[in-house]
């Protein structure tokens, strides 16, 4: 009888443990998809390579014992792994109703999961592979969120700074929006350069020093983090200041060019250095860690009702996901009065194109081909409140085989910039122009960053992406290219405005 119930808890464990697991992955199953197109697709390249350094890390790690879990037994009562998995899975679930966005997503399944494992793990060796579970999910395309989401509020704070440092010196001319266009494109204060992407590689090498310095993610550890973010901050903000001084206020284009990379690479490096220090001297204050410290922790209660009930809590999360509402796509509403001057013919969208307007949750998509003033294309408008439906147009481009040559930013007027693409193409002997901006009733922009943010407001707006594309190329800044722009974004306004005039 004995040698009987020994054979059923040998079975009855590991069935539990993949029963739990089992419910797990089905709680994260909308995040698969992402993940496949991530770590498969080639813009995701860097990425790629961050990730197969980062499994390189924790292969050496399970060599050595650190990062093994023992699934043969059942789950323990730890109560820091316990808050994680639980927590991000929280957290889990509202992103994935009310904001949608993929990578945050992905963020919280690595770090839950991370803290499911710890239930299986000793504590001692789970909170030093930390590090590297963080490292695993910064493999995932931080940059571009970070950009947009905090990189706006942080290129105009940084531009205020530069303007407010170059007045206390006598420059008064200078103003904020100044700054942020650089007409010449080098050194405008755009996401690219507004600090988040080096904040983000900067995390990154701080968590591999952490690892391979064996230091402990501790209060401690998160000043010294505060301390690289300032670091890193400053070095972006004196090198805006030294390319607006340079470029602008100086007239060295070239020299300004010429600084761009040196400057923000000298930052980072510097910031890093700096890093490396303080992560060191903290160490070495700290003392050696008694290996005896932790013994009382691999002796953690393990009771039997910990996997059922985790697993139910796991399944009422399951049952519960409910996916960020999407608007579905439908035939224009929006009754568009092109210029009499522009002559336009409608240009029907694929069955193709229409499934993919509608899994972004496009409200109304238009399509022409037009003539304007010796000037010939086809542009598309894109109606929706949610920006998620308006994709970056440079993307799009390279769905059709058309590769982004250059951007830039052009103030048709001082309210009115647009972004300016030359485009090439293996099967086109020369280039094509294109021009776009994003509009609502209230404002025109061609910052993604500033249409996200719009997004954030209580009462949503409607607004219309706007992409044309020349048949040839040409000088889109020319006069003629100009007032198509001037016309097109009248006629956006007037509709969204019911039909007043601007």
């Amino acid at each position: 009888m004995n040698e009987q119930k020994i054979q059923i808890k040998k079975f009855a464990v590991p069935l539990t443990n993949a029963a739990l697991l089992a419910v797990w992955l089905w709680l994260y199953r909308a995040v698969y998809p992402y993940l496949k197109v991530i770590f498969t697709a080639q813009e995701f390249r860097t990425n790629q390579i961050i990730l197969v350094g980062v499994l390189v890390l924790i292969f050496i790690q399970i060599r050595k014992g650190e990062l093994r879990p023992r699934l043969e037994a059942l789950p323990q009562l730890y109560s820091l792994a316990l808050i994680l998995a639980l927590g991000s899975s929280v957290l889990y679930l509202l992103i994935e109703r009310y904001l949608a966005v993929n990578t945050f997503s992905a963020s919280l399944f690595g770090l839950a999961s991370y803290g499911l494992l710890g239930l299986w793990m000793r504590p001692r060796d789970w909170r030093q592979g930390l590090p590297t579970a963080l490292l695993l999910v910064g493999a995932l395309p931080f940059g571009e969120h970070l950009q947009t989401f905090v990189g706006y509020p942080l290129r105009v704070l940084t531009a205020t700074i530069v303007q407010n440092g170059l007045g206390a010196i006598g420059v008064h001319s200078m103003s904020v929006d100044t700054i942020l266009v650089f007409e010449s494109g080098f050194s405008k204060i755009d996401l690219p350069c507004s600090g988040i992407k080096s904040l983000w590689t900067g995390g990154l090498f701080l968590l591999a020093a952490t690892w391979i310095e064996r230091r402990t993610i501790n209060f401690r550890w998160l000043l010294i983090a505060l301390g690289m973010a300032i670091l890193l901050l400053a070095a972006n903000l004196g090198r805006v200041a030294a390319l607006v001084l340079v470029g602008q206020v100086g007239g060295w284009g070239d020299l300004a060019a010429m600084l761009h990379v040196p400057l923000g690479v000298l930052g980072f490096i510097g910031a890093c250095a700096a890093t490396l220090w303080m992560l060191r001297w903290v160490g070495s204050s700290q003392g050696q860690v008694n290996p005896n410290l932790y013994t009382e922790e691999t002796s953690l209660a393990r009771p039997v009702w910990l996997a059922p009930g985790l697993g139910g809590i796991v399944l009422i999360m399951a049952l519960l996901y409910v996916p960020r509402p999407q608007t579905a796509y439908a035939q224009p509403e929006l009754n568009w009065h092109l210029p009499t001057e522009l002559e336009a013919t409608p240009w029907a969208l694929t069955s193709q194109e229409r499934k993919w307007l509608d899994s972004g949750g496009v409200e109304a998509a238009s399509r022409w081909r037009f003539d304007w003033r010796g000037l010939s294309g086809s542009m598309l408008f894109v109606t929706s409140t949610d920006w998620r439906a308006q994709h970056s147009p440079e993307h799009c481009f390279e769905v059709y085989g058309l590769s982004t040559n250059s951007s830039e930013t052009f103030l048709v007027t001082p309210d009115f910039p647009i972004k300016l693409l030359s485009l090439g193409s293996s099967k086109l002997s020369g280039s094509l122009s294109a021009a776009y901006w994003l509009q609502s009733a209230q404002q025109t922009t061609d910052d993604y960053a500033t249409r996200i943010w719009a997004d954030l407001a209580p009462q949503k707006q409607r607004w219309v992406l706007v992409t044309v594309l020349f048949d040839q190329e040409i000088d889109p800044q020319e006069s003629e290219a100009q007032a198509l722009y001037m016309a097109l974004r009248s006629t956006v306004f007037t509709t969204l405005k019911g039909g007043q005039s601007p």
